[in-house]
């Protein structure tokens, strides 16, 4: 069939207007896109949900149009303690100052906030239409592109579009279609999820807590601006129905001075913290992100975190294919990089729900004095995890084949001067890849090269210390040897190079990594 009798309506139709839909959606409005995102519900969730982000999301989600928002929604987190029963630390995370992607490391937010705020940044988009209170009902991908049915507020219809995200949730319908296994990792523990909002703000020493009392496991931690959040885990003495009653919430919170005459309860609801991940993240021309990918435990806090990856990632990828740059292929490495990336930060939260879970007293002693004997300090007391790095995908690679050592990691955002703009990376230079180096990468590329560079949007830089303004760039180069690198559109290294000779072969790859797609020719021309 050809495509052209019957076109899409957008480019790509996302479902669910979460943090991680308006967030892909905005990323690829921006890029000149056409997207439409379905949401169910008529009106936006006003109940929180996530109340953490780092500061990798917080650049993620700058990029998507909301940095002057995150600065009225969020509150920077200085630290999270973890303590015993008798108040003693077991485990001290500092969360203080400003991290690698420029943002503060950790942030305390009200999801219905960050995403309004996004919903605001989506209107100015004129690419982007958000429909609400439309229900998809049926999924068909053809090859040439997707149909999808709605149950609207004008009743049904179908939409055409060359890609369908699905990022609806836990109980995807999109993943249904796209017709994946999902595998569970058997973590499942109960907890109630209380949110107040104080008549009168007060001190809490620290603001963000875990208490590790094998009596009643508590996280209590800032809900964002004059909120807090409090999450108690469900004893084996008691069901579910009985934790989930308001009279139960009120008791809990009481020891904490928390009561129905000095709060407003804006939610209270039992939640079963599970770890499972997807094990296909594409099927053609359908993709998947955020819950409807993967599900962890709260602790680490990077639930929501791992979605807004995993937008970042889809929507680079997603531009360059839709702007007829690079083949439909380069969306298989979407599965490979994010679902080993997400792995990670399951495991670190299940690991830390292992910690913190436990209910039986002579392992909460035992767990108590190992913390407590390796000094509250996590890289001591915690089990042992890789670092959170791409191991696959669009990486330069060596003469094994594997990942060349240092790349896969998120760098950070220096200050860059490019002729009379100075200002962060991100926005001196946009999403873009970088080729950058001490020496000008002019000079060591193909005249081809430089053209493919180009098709792509590239930036190539030559670092100097009037490019380089805060000296950040050409310092870590020469600690760690290395004369220039090559950025991926969502900051991950992609490769560094050590002489000025090998930046041509650094590229080269990355050309290879990312060919042009095989174009038909018109068949009116043959």
């Amino acid at each position: 069939m050809d495509r052209r009798q019957n076109p899409p309506d957008y480019d790509v139709l996302i479902v669910g207007a979460g943090p991680v839909g308006l967030t892909l959606a905005n990323l690829l409005g921006k890029r000149g896109h056409r997207v439409a995102v379905l949401e169910r519900w008529e009106q936006p969730y006003a109940r929180p949900r996530a109340v953490h982000f780092d500061d990798e999301t917080a650049r993620v989600l700058a990029e998507a149009g909301v940095a002057d928002a995150m600065r009225t929604i969020g509150q920077p987190a200085e630290l999270y303690e973890w303590r015993n029963a008798d108040g003693q630390c077991l485990l001290r995370f500092d969360w203080s100052g400003i991290g690698r992607s420029g943002w503060p490391v950790a942030t305390m937010f009200h999801q219905p906030d960050l995403e309004r705020a996004l919903a605001d940044a989506a209107a100015l988009e004129v690419s982007v239409t958000l429909l609400t209170g439309t229900t998809v009902t049926g999924v068909d991908d053809d090859g040439d592109g997707v149909t999808v049915a709605v149950d609207g507020p004008d009743g049904e219809t179908t939409f055409r579009a060359s890609w369908v995200v699905g990022c609806d949730g836990a109980n995807s319908t999109v993943r249904d279609h796209l017709g994946t296994t999902v595998t569970d990792l058997g973590f499942h523990y109960d907890w109630l999820i209380v949110d107040v909002i104080p008549h009168e703000q007060r001190p809490w020493n620290p603001t963000n807590l875990q208490v590790c009392d094998p009596a009643r496991p508590t996280t209590a931690v800032s809900g964002g601006l004059g909120r807090r959040r409090w999450e108690f885990m469900r004893l084996p003495s008691e069901t579910v129905e009985e934790l989930a009653s308001e009279d139960t919430a009120w008791a809990l919170l009481e020891p904490w001075g928390v009561t129905r005459d000095n709060a407003l309860m804006d939610r209270h609801v039992v939640y079963t913290f599970e770890a499972r991940y997807a094990e296909r993240w594409r099927s053609g021309r359908l993709l998947i992100a955020g819950d409807a990918a993967h599900l962890m435990p709260p602790f680490a806090g990077q639930g929501m975190c791992s979605g807004i990856r995993d937008a970042a990632n889809l929507a680079w990828k997603l531009d360059l294919v839709l702007r007829d740059v690079a083949g439909a292929d380069l969306l298989d490495t979407y599965t490979r990089e994010r679902k080993a990336h997400v792995q990670h930060a399951i495991g670190m939260s299940v690991q830390l729900g292992k910690v913190i879970c436990v209910s039986d007293p002579a392992a909460a002693a035992e767990r108590d004095a190992f913390m407590i004997g390796n000094g509250a300090d996590p890289a001591r007391a915690l089990p042992a995890l890789p670092p959170s790095t791409l191991t696959d995908g669009l990486l330069h690679r060596d003469l094994s084949g594997a990942p060349s050592s240092g790349v896969g990691v998120a760098t950070f955002q220096p200050r860059l001067a490019t002729g009379s703009h100075v200002g962060p990376l991100d926005d001196v230079l946009g999403p873009v890849f970088v080729v950058a180096a001490t020496a000008d990468p002019r000079g060591f590329l193909s005249a081809g090269q430089l053209a493919r560079l180009d098709e792509l949007g590239a930036a190539v830089l030559h670092l100097t210390p009037e490019v380089d303004v805060d000296g950040g760039v050409l310092a870590h180069l020469a600690e760690s040897g290395h004369i220039g690198f090559v950025l991926r559109p969502d900051h991950y290294l992609f490769a560094t190079f050590g002489a000025a000779d090998d930046i041509a072969t650094a590229v080269g790859d990355l050309l290879d990594q990312v060919p042009a797609p095989v174009r038909e020719l018109d068949p009116q021309r043959r």
